[in-house]
């Protein structure tokens, strides 16, 4: 005898449907894709959202996901991972407990540490907000009111090229685009006779990690940065000297006719029309990059206040003739600005803020290469109203150690607690967010992550970084990778 099956079950036991379920559940199914329809052409969904580009004109500017705070960004990056304890992080009980052992034996990057040092310069009130900022750069420090501080990042490497590329990119790893390049792939930029893109590296060379800072990797080749600086010609704009301006003006007109037969030929090559925007856009730099590296028709006053007219030390002088151009740049709606402070083409420490061995020597000269001009710079874009839509970013890879290396008279590298700050359009200051712990070693309060930081900066954009993404090899890359929460408290 064989054994009833429950209703609606095969003699496997599983579940059958008949006609009524059947369409009950069908016509849900398609109400939920539906649904899904209509959430997705409003882009509630968070699914990727890519930028509508234009391929005949691919810096043309394009619509943010939401209204931006901001539509520019200036990033001034300190190469040699900066000091957070000796110049924006006060932490008293290093006074106190100077050249005392720090509890627990710490072996960081170079080896054993020996005892804790306080830092190299006193820390004083600042501005009407009274943040304690450090004499070693008293002119960014008095910018205190208009700044929000970050004490609380870490990093995920301890080495200065992969944190270089860790700050730009996302990543530790070569090979993923810059901050800038995931802007101006998004944003465009509102200036189409300059790149939405450049990247000023320091006079004295690049930083270590060099075009990593400002790579395209694999988004399009129009969205690298493109690199130079007051004194440094963009490499390949011009035509040789021995050309004639008539000989390449012909050879230019040959090659736009080459250009449009073969687009007539081949229909929709985005490819090729995006190549023909990028041969334009250079012709067009010919006449506009010129025009925005002369500072010759800057006033005295600006050239001093910036301190420009530093003839005793080229060094700042070239540094400050950068952050003129920064400020020109982004006057001509520039997108995204990456001026850099500190090279290794010097060597460890000499050109940047590595401060392994003295850093009591070491600071002083870095700080009076930095301070008045980037301080000058702020002021500058606020006096013409630019940081109504301009966000500065201040940063650099990591922290250091707040004892002195074993035989040495420096501090080590430490990617466990470090200081950045956001000043300009969109920005909740005076304001302080995050801290290590008593000794600024490890971040202790608000913990954050480089991946909460970019979130941060590309929402100040108008960007949702769970949104902004790119196919490539399979997977949807993101500028935050799959990380990342928006800092609402240093937003305005």
């Amino acid at each position: 005898m064989t054994t009833p099956q429950p209703e609606n079950l095969s003699p496997a036991g599983t579940s059958l449907l008949n006609r009524r379920d059947f369409l009950r559940r069908s016509g849900t199914a398609f109400g939920g894709m539906a649904l899904a329809g209509l959430l997705a052409d409003d882009h509630l969904l968070g699914s990727p959202i890519r930028p509508e580009i234009n391929p005949d004109r691919p810096f043309s500017a394009r619509k943010t996901h939401f209204p931006p705070r901001a539509k520019q960004v200036l990033v001034i990056y300190c190469t040699g991972a900066v000091s957070h304890v000796d110049t924006w992080e006060h932490k008293p009980e290093l006074f106190r407990r100077h050249d005392t052992p720090m509890p627990g034996a710490v072996n960081t990057f170079q080896g054993e540490n020996g005892n804790l040092i306080k830092p190299i310069r006193d820390f004083k009130p600042r501005g009407t907000c009274g943040k304690m900022t450090s004499d070693l750069l008293p002119e960014l420090g008095s910018l205190a009111d208009d700044i929000a501080f970050i004490h609380s990042l870490t990093s995920k490497t301890n080495t200065h090229g992969p944190g270089e590329t860790f700050m730009s990119t996302g990543f530790t790893l070569e090979g993923f685009p810059s901050m800038g390049s995931w802007a101006s792939y998004a944003l465009g930029t509102e200036n189409e006779n300059l790149p939405a893109f450049v990247s000023i590296p320091d006079p004295r060379g690049n930083p270590q990690a060099s075009i990593n800072n400002w790579s395209n990797a694999f988004l399009p080749a129009q969205f690298q940065g493109t690199p130079f600086s007051a004194s440094k010609k963009i490499r390949h704009l011009f035509p040789k000297e021995e050309f004639s301006g008539k000989t390449d003006l012909d050879g230019r007109r040959l090659l736009r006719r080459l250009n449009e037969r073969h687009l007539e030929q081949y229909p929709g090559d985005s490819e090729l029309a995006a190549r023909i925007a990028g041969y334009e856009l250079a012709a067009r730099m010919q006449m506009s990059i010129p025009e925005v590296t002369d500072l010759s028709k800057e006033p005295a006053s600006i050239l001093k206040a910036y301190g420009a007219d530093d003839a005793k030390n080229k060094d700042r002088a070239g540094f400050a003739r950068n952050c003129i151009l920064a400020r020109r740049l982004l006057e001509k709606g520039v997108r995204f600005v990456q001026l850099f402070n500190g090279s290794y083409a010097m060597g460890e420490g000499v050109g940047n803020w590595d401060g392994h061995k003295t850093i009591e020597s070491q600071y002083p000269g870095h700080a009076h290469i930095l301070d008045q001009p980037a301080a000058a710079l702020i002021r500058d874009l606020k006096a013409r109203g630019l940081l109504d839509d301009v966000l500065v970013v201040w940063c650099t890879e990591f922290g250091r150690m707040p004892t002195f290396q074993k035989g040495a008279s420096g501090r080590d590298h430490n990617p466990s607690g470090f200081t950045a700050w956001l000043a300009g359009a969109g920005v909740n200051a005076p304001f302080t967010y995050g801290a290590t712990d008593k000794f600024g070693w490890k971040a202790e309060k608000d913990v954050l992550s480089l991946h909460d930081f970019h979130a941060t900066i590309l929402h100040l954009l108008g960007l949702d970084h769970e949104r902004l993404s790119y196919y490539h090899n399979g997977i949807e890359r993101r500028l935050t990778d799959v990380h990342g929460h928006v800092v609402k408290e240093v937003i305005a």
